[in-house]
């Protein structure tokens, strides 16, 4: 009974300290947060404000450019993930993970060669461990990325979409987009060719009646699509990178929450278990100690 006791006081021991890291990670990811969601909430408006002036000089001009033209025979795309660089996270990286192989089975069937790029530690593990290729990987900023980063990263992208040969046709965007602190979803989308907004057009088209202004381009609309879009895959690439960390640290307060909530029920049912060990254990001493007086009347009894 004594070696049982010790074993339950040492598992108590023991899961008291997890308990401790995991509230402690727990209270860390939660202020996180607050932070991560008022950059997203800084950095949303200025990406959807160039968004709509790079769609504004695309469709408004007669400019042809390699970042808005369509590839009818595209051959090649490129798939740029995000995750995490750490775990306990829940399914965080696993989400988005599934997401982009998801995404990259639709092009295959599609007939077109995937190339990989990714964000995080967990992505990166995730295709070196099934030894599939990855084209470029960034690691160390995924839960405080800068814009710095995002830049980095867009310019190999843009780099390996306007080259002559050996090039991509498509850069596909995999993300975890914050909707709350309970709700976030892995999401992809295509960043280059760039797509224009089919809801803004079709409102356009019912509005007869309207009158578009008219656009002055300095130099030229090639100019100023040489100069925004590139803008524009940095901002894209850097919320989604806002939105990931954001994702992440509500991901992992939520899933140190539940280890430290079961952390605190084990504790519970390791206490009920050792009390009843100890109480056993007493109960054996005392049936002992009666036992050997009772073996003691019964010898001076005898004697007598």
């Amino acid at each position: 009974m004594g070696a049982q006791l010790r074993v339950y006081k040492r598992r108590i021991r023991s899961v008291t300290a997890t308990k401790k890291i995991t509230k402690a990670m727990e209270m860390i990811s939660a202020s996180r947060i607050v932070k991560a969601q008022r950059a997203v909430a800084a950095s949303t408006p200025y990406a959807d404000e160039l968004t709509r002036a790079v769609t504004a000089v695309a469709t408004r001009s007669n400019a042809k450019h390699p970042l808005t033209t369509e590839n009818p025979q595209a051959t090649k795309a490129a798939v740029l993930l995000i995750t995490a660089d750490r775990g306990l996270a829940g399914g965080y990286s696993t989400n988005a993970i599934k997401q982009a192989v998801a995404l990259s089975a639709k092009l295959r069937d599609e007939g077109k060669d995937v190339v990989t790029y990714i964000i995080g530690r967990k992505g990166v593990s995730y295709y070196n461990f099934r030894n599939l290729e990855v084209a470029g990987s960034w690691t160390g900023f995924s839960d405080k990325p800068t814009y710095g980063d995002a830049k980095t990263v867009a310019s190999d992208l843009i780099e390996a979409f306007i080259a002559e040969t050996g090039g991509v046709d498509e850069l596909h965007l995999v993300s975890t987009k914050f909707e709350s602190m309970l709700t976030q979803t892995a999401v992809d989308a295509r960043l280059l060719p760039l797509k224009l907004d089919e809801v803004e057009l079709s409102d356009e088209s019912k509005a007869k009646n309207e009158i578009f202004p008219l656009y002055d381009f300095e130099p030229s609309a090639e100019g100023v699509l040489d100069a925004l879009l590139p803008r524009y895959v940095e901002s894209r690439i850097y919320n989604a990178l806002l939105q990931s960390a954001a994702s992440e640290h509500a991901a992992r307060r939520r899933a140190m929450k539940s280890a430290t909530d079961n952390a605190g029920e084990l504790i519970k049912s390791l206490t009920r278990l050792a009390n009843s060990a100890r109480q056993a254990e007493i109960t054996q001493e005392i049936s002992e100690i009666v036992g050997g007086a009772n073996a003691l009347a019964d010898a001076s009894r005898g004697s007598e």
